[in-house]
């Protein structure tokens, strides 16, 4: 609509009233109507920031209302069952059905392509087993020889998401849901709140690199702040949080208007300041130095499990750890791999869809990295990234994973509906919000049933696709019942894509191995492969 055209048939509207009388209230809507988008097209025509409203004043705006409406519009109207992103609504399906403990199964077959390049299935056996003949809570032992409180954890858990990030009601209900089913909840970095505890749920204490509820008036690591808050006994776990899977190397800023004095306390930080996360830790700066700082965790929790999150960048990096391990005697008693697709609530672009390696490719890599070293046995492997299926869980723990994390799995058993305003405080659900009116419709004590049936009915699932593969328990899957189509021509099994390396070969590589390079790059005393290298 050029301008003349606009002032020509606004003239024209505004005139009807008057042409057959005022005496309608319907009409004097209409000349109010009129007058008002009359006003705002003036507004459009005078203003500089958006030309198409300039050039094309009220008409110009429908860009804008269908660029809001584009997303509901295409989750709900438009995407496949098998086509959306981030999580597809075949996945999203499955998790609200087992949430709500509604009917799980599908009619009339796959609407996965089965010949498609990267399809993966399961290898089921003949001699399948009687699930009922199961053990159908299946944990797993973490801490290693250091450790005098060893914990046992469940195969699935809840993996790290801050209070602040999420809302009070939503921690409080994945913390619920955690108690009920015998499940660990990961605090995420922004320390442990009252929420936390309320149903004194299982926790795992994650410390970033602020060092949130043990953090000193200058922001490094306090021993005795974390020594008064890690002997608590439903904190079970203490994990080091090197790196995330969205946003590996990149630090975080708390705004100053979103530090009130909840958030100030929990995070022992001044209230209404600005609160900065660095990218890297002050406490350690070389390999030596985290395992240093882990075995002093250690000991100040009192002997509990302590471990180390990453999501694996170049590969020197964990390799160097490693060798640290052997130099020094000290060993984690967990490791987290975070995949590359892993996802928060607020991650620049670039981030999210290109840093970190993805979580198949990293978890296959600590494991061998650490059988080669010959640690393996004495180290805990926990996978996340996108694990929202008792499959998503056993291709983990054939790449040899020992159990799994998942964050936006128990999100949408919470009852998230992928609205993707995560990072804008209006999340419709009242999980990722700090709005009381909308954290108020989020019910703690139904959303935490949902968590914990949601985490019973895949675990159920995990053990019906382990008797089928003709397997006593999960723990016994490995490389070679998985199968990935890698082309039109080519299936391998990941035994084959993946291959294992033999306990401790990688300390006799020679220069022809292919893991040379990155052993050759390694040093125990720096991350940084040029350091390494000119060492």
């Amino acid at each position: 609509m050029s301008r003349t055209a606009f002032f020509t048939v606004h003239i024209l509207l505004a005139c009807i009233p008057f042409f057959v009388g005022l005496n309608s209230l319907w009409l004097w809507l209409f000349f109010l109507l009129v007058l008002t988008s009359f006003c705002i097209g003036i507004y459009d025509m005078q203003q500089t920031e958006h030309s198409i409203r300039r050039n094309f004043p009220l008409i110009g705006r429908g860009r804008w209302l269908l660029e809001s409406v584009r997303p509901f519009v295409q989750q709900y109207l438009l995407e496949s069952d098998v086509g959306g992103a981030p999580v597809n609504r075949m996945f999203r399906a499955i998790v609200y059905q087992r949430a709500k403990g509604d009917l799980a199964s599908i009619p009339f077959g796959t609407k996965v392509d089965t010949y498609g390049d990267g399809y993966e299935w399961m290898g089921h056996s003949i001699a399948a087993r009687d699930i009922s003949a199961m053990d159908h809570n299946p944990r797993v032992k973490i801490g290693g020889i250091h450790c005098t409180q060893p914990y046992s954890a469940a195969l699935l858990n809840i993996s790290a998401m801050s209070f602040g990030s999420l809302s009070s009601n939503a921690v409080r209900a994945l913390n619920r849901g955690a108690a009920l089913g015998n499940f660990y909840h990961n605090t995420g970095e922004g320390g442990v709140s009252d929420f936390h505890c309320e149903h004194e749920g299982d926790l795992v204490w994650q410390i970033g690199t602020g060092y949130f509820g043990c953090r000193s008036d200058d922001g490094r690591f306090s021993a005795a702040g974390f020594a008064k808050t890690a002997q608590r006994t439903n904190i079970k776990m203490i994990e080091i949080k090197l790196s995330q899977g969205a946003k590996p190397g990149h630090g975080g800023i708390l705004p100053a208007s979103k530090n009130t004095d909840l958030i100030a306390r929990i995070r022992h930080v001044p209230v209404g300041t600005e609160v900065v996360s660095p990218s890297a830790h002050s406490a350690f700066s070389t390999p030596r130095g985290l395992l240093e700082f882990v075995q002093q965790l250690r000991e100040l929790s009192g002997g509990k499990p302590v471990g180390f999150k990453l999501c694996v960048g170049r590969e020197s990096e964990f390799i160097a750890i490693c060798k640290a391990m052997l130099e020094t005697g000290i060993m984690p008693d967990f490791v987290t791999v975070d995949g590359g697709e892993g996802g928060t609530g607020a991650a620049p672009l670039e981030y999210s869809n290109s840093v970190g390696m993805p979580l198949r490719d990293g978890l296959a890599f600590v494991v061998n990295t650490l059988e080669g070293f010959g640690v393996r046995e004495h180290i805990r492997v926990i996978a996340s990234g996108k694990v929202f299926t008792a499959f998503d869980m056993a291709k983990a723990l054939a790449l040899g994973a020992d159990l799994c994390n998942s964050a936006r799995g128990m999100l949408l058993a919470l009852g998230c509906v992928q609205s993707l305003e995560c990072n804008s405080n209006r999340c419709p659900t009242g999980i990722t919000t700090q709005d009381p009116r909308l954290v108020r419709g989020l019910d703690v004590s139904d959303k935490g049933q949902r968590v914990a049936r949601f985490h019973r009915e895949t675990i159920h699932a995990l053990l019906d696709l382990t008797s089928s593969a003709g397997l006593e328990s999960p723990q016994q899957l490995n490389r070679s019942h998985i199968y990935r189509r890698v082309d039109q021509m080519t299936v391998r099994r990941y035994d084959q894509l993946f291959p294992l390396p033999q306990n401790g070969s990688y300390l006799t590589a020679t220069a022809t191995d292919a893991v040379f390079v990155h052993l050759n790059e390694a040093s125990s005393d720096s991350f940084s492969a040029a350091l390494a290298d000119s060492a």
